[in-house]
């Protein structure tokens, strides 16, 4: 793989979602190259990250989405620091993407062909695209100009914006602190204030039990204890009550204090994020104003050699109509007497069948000159199939040297027609397998079935016939059997088009059938990647064998292995391995430090303490063991019967040979000697053939 071509650099990436709870980190510094040619899969439970590193690569991240650190390289830009207008050169025709649910990707209101066109008829003027090539460099580099000044503006405006977050989260804290405090005795004085009244009910109520006599002295306790309690209770909690006052006025002056300390350090921030504005400025304006002078100029330039461009395109398009109109009277004329002769050719042996036939009523209307050809076109079925092929010869001839033709050519060369995305878009219809194109076409989503449905998505990212194809768990609406006829044909449609693909599951299943290379994701991380059999033969991290355990297997006896617990919340993420409080295989040193890639091969890696040499020996599971055997016991049948069976066919062909070569020679033997009798006897057979032919 190091010998092949690099067509997206993906480094350290991290990207943060902002959330009322706080900074979701969903992606935390994930890296990979991806080959030219090749199938990088991309597998692990949901939430782990896979769908937005690839809506990263996409430019579509959310709007509370922030890219952190990191860069995504490719064709030598940094896709983290691109303009929307570079993005929009180059998502949907340089790098494509197929969605989850393709139900939600189409417009359920918009026929199919309209939706598959679309985007082909929008960026289809020729002219338009020329003129954006030939200024594309400069362009980018002026619109990438003005993004790395608002990226770098925006920075200093962040941190003016957490300070006031903070400030308020503070406030809202110290608040909470007195007051929860005074709340909390409050209520257990309640409570304790609640359980000694029904003490004293429960003593002076058996007391009344045991000594009825004394009833009016017990009685007389009773409400004297309840009194006491009354006032005690009354008491304390004035006393609570007048201790938070104090403790408010305290609170209010450290709230002040508090507050001050936030006002000042924003104050500050402010005063630096206006002089770093004026330094931004300083530093960012003159070059914007060169990148755009360079742009305008090139422009200008593009506009012109576009001009002289549709100049000679009318040129082309005059000369030919000239062409055309000299050439059409002679054309229409020689056409016209072709068509006269076929159609009475075809009059003269219609009429000599119907001779034979016994409808007297059609006879007498076929002698009616003009209702003639009218009548057989609908009682005749050969003459009708004929004489269309007729007249479709006579208006393809006259077609050939029209106006409209001329027209058409001309404005194929400006843009792309109607017709021409219509064309292409029945070829690509039916390249991803959809049936009847022409019937379909004009058809609306909810008339497509799930698996119809993902082949139109499918259809669509192919119209622009982009470099790269991100697979965003495309088979996962879709039942088992669907599924396997969609992988085929991405596999098929990437060998054709020799496209590099990312696909993204959490079925290490649909891996299998897909993958050159495969990364393991977990809790925004890759956990493990190597070569597929080196992910599926020698998986390393526990998490992968996790993975492993829990595929169901018709050929396994082991019971299926779930993982317990949840993933980490990412908005507080795990300081060590953040697998570590699901791993039965879990060290103390997993729950201090997050573990490195230790390298296995040249091509494997994995993230995991068990990896390290002063680590305990750990076997994998049992379950994924027994599959790996099972597998690698399975193949090697399989190859060697695939090897039995072309030794079988080879001995076969080789017998088949010797059997011929043998009949050869015997045919040889038995004719040499008696060649003259042998031509003789040909001969004779020869004229009797003719005579009786005659």
């Amino acid at each position: 793989m190091e010998n092949k071509e690099i067509v997206l650099s993906v480094k350290d990436l991290r990207v943060n979602f902002s959330t009322d709870n706080g900074y979701v980190q969903a992606v935390r510094g994930v890296s990979f190259d991806l080959y030219k040619g090749e199938t990088l899969c991309i597998v692990g439970e949901s939430g782990s990250g896979k769908s937005v590193t690839s809506k990263t690569i996409m430019g579509i991240l959310a709007a509370n989405g922030r890219i952190v650190s990191g860069s995504i390289m490719y064709e030598g830009e940094d896709l983290t620091k691109v303009s929307e207008d570079e993005f929009h050169r180059i998502r949907g025709h340089k790098i494509g993407m197929i969605f989850q649910d393709p139900l939600s990707s189409l417009n359920p209101i918009m026929r199919i062909g309209k939706q598959i066109t679309e985007a082909m008829l929008l960026n289809g003027n020729h002219l338009k695209k020329s003129r954006k090539d030939l200024t594309a460099s400069e362009f980018v580099a002026y619109k990438n100009a003005i993004t790395a000044y608002n990226s770098e503006l925006n920075k200093t405006k962040e941190a003016v914006k957490f300070l006031k977050s903070e400030k308020k989260k503070e406030v809202e804290r110290v608040k909470n602190v007195a007051k929860n405090e005074s709340n909390g005795r409050l209520y257990a004085l309640k409570q304790d204030y609640g359980l000694e009244k029904i003490t004293i009910k429960h003593k002076f109520g058996k007391l009344l039990e045991e000594q009825p006599e004394n009833a009016a002295q017990i009685k007389a306790d009773k409400a004297a204890a309840l009194k006491e309690a009354q006032e005690n209770f009354i008491k304390t909690k004035n006393e609570i009550i007048a201790e938070a006052k104090s403790k408010h006025a305290s609170n209010q002056e450290a709230l002040a204090s508090l507050k001050a300390d936030f006002d000042a350090k924003i104050k500050n921030a402010k005063v630096e994020n206006a002089t770093n504005k004026e330094e931004l400025k300083a530093k960012y304006k003159p070059l914007i104003a060169e990148a755009k002078a360079k742009y305008l100029a090139k422009d200008k330039l593009a506009k012109e050699e576009v001009a002289k461009e549709k100049e000679i395109f009318k040129a082309e398009y005059a000369k030919e109509l000239a062409e055309f109109d000299s050439r059409r009277p002679e054309v229409v004329e020689a056409a016209k007497q072709k068509y006269n002769e076929a159609f009475a050719a075809l009059m003269q042996e219609t009429d000599a069948r119907w001779e034979n036939k016994n409808r007297r009523f059609i006879k007498t209307l076929l002698r009616i000159k003009f209702l003639k050809a009218f009548i057989l076109s609908r009682a005749d079925e050969e003459f009708y199939t004929k004489h269309k092929a007729i007249k479709k010869e006579y208006r393809d001839e006259v077609y050939a040297v029209s106006k409209t033709l001329a027209k058409r050519n001309y404005i194929s060369k400006i843009r792309i027609t109607p017709s021409e995305a219509k064309e292409k878009a029945l070829k690509i219809m039916a390249e991803v397998g959809i049936p009847q194109p022409e019937t379909r076409f004009k058809q609306y989503p909810f008339e497509f079935s799930g698996g119809m449905r993902q082949r139109i998505v499918i259809a669509i990212a192919l119209t622009a016939d982009p470099d790269i194809l991100i697979c965003d768990e495309p088979t996962t609406a879709l039942d088992v059997t669907i599924q396997a006829q969609i992988l085929e044909l991405i596999n098929r449609i990437k060998a054709e088009r020799h496209m590099t693909c990312i696909f993204i599951t959490h079925d290490l299943g649909v891996v299998a059938n897909m993958a050159d290379r495969v990364a393991v994701m977990y809790a925004g991380k890759i956990v493990e990647y190597g070569k597929e059999e080196e992910i599926f033969y020698d998986p390393k991290h526990p998490y992968t064998w996790a993975l492993l355990s829990s595929i169901p297997d018709v050929d396994s006896k082991e019971r299926l292995e779930a993982i317990p617990g949840t993933p980490p919340n990412l908005i507080y993420p795990p300081v060590g391995d953040a697998f570590a409080l699901r791993s039965k295989y879990a060290m103390k040193i997993d729950f201090k430090k997050e573990p490195p890639l230790f390298k296995v091969s040249e091509t494997h890696y994995a993230a995991t303490w068990l990896l390290d040499k002063r680590a305990p020996k750990v076997e994998m599971p049992l379950i994924v063991k027994t599959r790996i055997e099972a597998s690698l016991a399975a193949n090697k049948a399989r190859m060697n019967k695939q090897e039995s069976s072309n030794e079988e066919n080879a001995d076969q062909s080789n017998k088949v040979a010797v059997e011929e070569q043998g009949l050869a020679i015997n045919h040889d033997l038995q004719f040499e000697g008696h060649e003259e009798e042998v031509l003789k006897e040909a001969k004779q057979a020869s004229s009797k053939a003719k005579g009786g032919k005659r």
